[in-house]
C-alpha cells in the first residue's frame, strides 16, 4: 500500500503581490505520512535581491541585514523541489503561497510548482465552508481547535506551517483518528479537562424489594434459555 504523504507549507514574503516584484523570503514544510508528522522538515530563510518594506518587516520581523547572506531561491529550488515533488500540499490561502513559489520557480526556469506537486489543500478555504461568517485566520483556528499558539507574536514560515499541522488534523480528524499514537498528536500539549463527578457528588439509588425480585426473574428466564449456561451462574 502506497504511503499517503503530505506536506504542510508557508511562506513570508516582501510583500503582497508576485506580479510586481515581491519576492519570497522564507519558506518552512513539514512532512506527514498517513496523517503522522515523521519529524522530516525544510526551511530556508531566502535573500529576496530586493529591499524589505518596513510594512512587510513588521509582520515576519526578516529585515535586509538579516537576509543579506542568506541563498537566493535558485540556490535552494532543487531542494525545495525534491522535497515537495509528488505530494499533496496543505496551505492556508493556497493561492497567496502558490503565487509565489510558482514565480520563483519559473525564474529559475523550472516547472512551475503547481506543477511539481500532486495536489493542494487549501484549509482557509476549507474553514470558510465549514465555519461560514466567522474569521478564519491561522490564529482564529489555532484558538478554535485549541492549539497554543501564545508564543507566536511574529509569523514565521516554520512555525506557521507547525501550527497550521496541527489545526489541519484537527480540522480533519474523524473516528480513525482516536487512537492515534502521541508523537504524532503532540498529546502533551494538549489539555483535557474533566467533568466527572467526584465521589462525594455521587447519588445512589437501590433498588427496592420488587424491582429486585423483577430483576432475579429476569437472570431466572434467561438462564432457562442458554443452552450453555448463564455466566453468572458459572
Amino acid at each position: 500500500m502506497k504511503d499517503d504523504r503530505q506536506i504542510v507549507l508557508d511562506t513570508e514574503t516582501t510583500g503582497l503581490d508576485p506580479h510586481t516584484g515581491d519576492r519570497l523570503v522564507e519558506i518552512g514544510c513539514i512532512e506527514l505520512i498517513n496523517r503522522r508528522m515523521t519529524g522530516n522538515t525544510l526551511h530556508f530563510y531566502i535573500n529576496p535581491e530586493r529591499d524589505m518594506p518596513e510594512g512587510a518587516a513588521a509582520i515576519h520581523g526578516l529585515r535586509e541585514d538579516f537576509l543579506a547572506d542568506k541563498p537566493v531561491f535558485s540556490a535552494v529550488a532543487d531542494a525545495i523541489e525534491n522535497f515537495a515533488k509528488g505530494a499533496e500540499v496543505i496551505i492556508h490561502n493556497a493561492s497567496f503561497d502558490l503565487g509565489f513559489l510558482d514565480m520563483e520557480f519559473s525564474r529559475c526556469g523550472k516547472k512551475t510548482f503547481s506543477q511539481i506537486i500532486s495536489s493542494v489543500i487549501d484549509t482557509l478555504a476549507d474553514a470558510q465552508k465549514t465555519f461560514p461568517g466567522k474569521r478564519n485566520r491561522l490564529d482564529d483556528l489555532c484558538h478554535r481547535f485549541g492549539v497554543k499558539n501564545d508564543h507566536r507574536t511574529l509569523h514565521g514560515a516554520l512555525l506557521d506551517a507547525k501550527l497550521l499541522t496541527e489545526v489541519y488534523l484537527c480540522m480533519t480528524r474523524g473516528q480513525s483518528d482516536l487512537m492515534m499514537d502521541t508523537e504524532s498528536t503532540n498529546i502533551s500539549d494538549l489539555q483535557f479537562e474533566s467533568h466527572l463527578p467526584s465521589a462525594s457528588e455521587l447519588i445512589i439509588l437501590k433498588a427496592s424489594e420488587d424491582e429486585e425480585q423483577m430483576h432475579a426473574k429476569v437472570l431466572e428466564d434467561l438462564a432457562k434459555k442458554s443452552k450453555q449456561g448463564a455466566v453468572w451462574q458459572h
